[in-house]
């Protein structure tokens, strides 16, 4: 069944008290150029009365004491960001729009049909942006569930936000610039003349609580549920796509650096502090691998994380060249990340947490997973995927599901 959504009106939203004027500088990640990009997602509800004005009051409230969100961006030079108590601070609206949560929608779902009666589409998509507002990000998903945790704290009418926010971007210089600055960029990698397409897996709570304890049995030690999922998503697409032998298989997913930072950081922080880990290993040594053997490569791979990290920070990549931040965007190279421990799932705007979180994909070619969790009331993880290409996705769905 096709559903179409029509929006029928536009509004900007205006702080609802005056903004401070200063200067805030951006992180040595915020400002990286691989992350300008945006991750667009669908927030289903059950219902919401009077959700539009809820919503639109709450956003107005919000924008002051997230500050930190209200400027623009002053140069790509100096990348840092101009508040201007004087200025009606619409660049907030635009940053937040087109860098945080592009194109979020909040659908309200009616208790008396099984169709929409009702939605909201939240941020709106504006045309007349500066040509700066992409020179960086602002937040990482734990920031922006963050932020609209806040707004749906004062949606519901609270006056203190649980958590207040804090801006702590200086967490460390930035790292040394390449030797020889004159050096043309590389060219991009040829386009991939595939596209990826779209499969979900549900996977019971009981199914992940055997592959754990097998584990368990194994080696005597405990793991995740992240764990369990990535290894068993990374080894049985390796399988079903079948590439040909000595090909280099990658895995990467964005670990939180919050907490091993010398000094971590508060809690109220809500930029971008994480890491890529990338793990790489044969087709062949992967096809043949346990589930439990490609486990314990991925709790390996974690161990490093506070060191790996420490060494970005300091330059150390540029002296192989490598930028973990830049992995291939080919076929070989897997994507996934965890959507169910970000805090979008405990939004709540006054009538009660999502029903669903969906991504919506964001490319037809970088292959990726979102581990998130099944729609309300339903227990259980839905491992939502753009991985495979139309000829190997029958046989993906037939891999995995044999092993979940």
């Amino acid at each position: 069944m096709a559903l179409s959504i029509i929006r029928t009106s536009r509004c900007l939203v205006r702080p609802f008290e005056q903004t401070p004027s200063g200067t805030l500088d951006l992180s040595v990640i915020d400002r990286l150029p691989v992350l300008r990009c945006n991750a667009r997602t669908l927030h289903v509800f059950r219902n919401g009365p009077e959700a539009a004005r809820v919503i639109r009051e709450a956003l107005s409230k919000g924008w002051f004491p997230t500050t930190l969100l209200q400027g623009v961006p002053r140069s790509p030079a100096r990348v840092s960001f101009k508040l201007n108590a004087q200025d009606k601070v619409y660049g907030l609206l635009r940053h937040l729009l087109l860098i945080i949560l592009n194109l979020s929608i909040i659908l309200i779902m009616s208790q008396q049909s099984p169709m929409m009666s009702s939605f909201l589409i939240m941020f709106l998509k504006m045309t007349k942006a500066s040509s700066h507002l992409s020179k960086c990000s602002i937040c990482d998903g734990l920031g922006a569930a963050q932020f609209l945790n806040a707004v749906g704290e004062l949606a519901r009418g609270v006056e203190q936000l649980s958590i207040s926010p804090v801006w702590c971007r200086d967490f460390s210089p930035a790292p040394p610039q390449q030797a020889n600055a004159t050096a043309l960029p590389a060219l991009p990698p040829p386009m991939p003349n595939y596209r990826l397409e779209h499969a979900n897996i549900d996977i019971s709570l009981d199914k992940i609580a055997q592959l754990k304890n097998e584990f368990q049995k194994s080696t005597g030690k405990t793991c995740s549920t992240f764990e369990v999922i990535a290894a068993t998503f990374w080894r049985n697409r390796t399988i079903a796509i079948n590439l040909k032998q000595n090909t280099n298989m990658k895995l990467v997913f964005f670990a939180n650096c919050r907490q091993v930072l010398d000094l971590a950081l508060p809690k109220g922080f809500y930029g971008n502090c994480f890491f890529p880990v990338t793990i790489t290993v044969p087709t062949e040594s992967l096809a043949q691998a346990s589930n439990i053997e490609v486990i314990k490569l991925i709790q390996e791979s974690k161990a490093k994380l506070p060191i790996e990290f420490g060494k970005y920070l300091k330059g150390e990549y540029l002296n192989d060249g490598e930028d973990p931040f830049t992995p291939p965007l080919i076929y070989s190279t897997l994507f996934i990340s965890e959507w169910g421990r970000l805090g979008f799932n405990q939004v709540d705007y006054g009538w009660g947490p999502p029903v669903h979180i969906v991504p919506i994909q964001g490319s037809s070619i970088i292959p990726v997973g979102i581990i998130g969790s099944l729609p309300l009331p339903k227990k259980g993880i839905r491992l939502m995927t753009w991985c495979v290409e139309e000829g190997h996705r029958q046989q993906f769905i037939n891999q995995i599901m044999k092993a979940t």
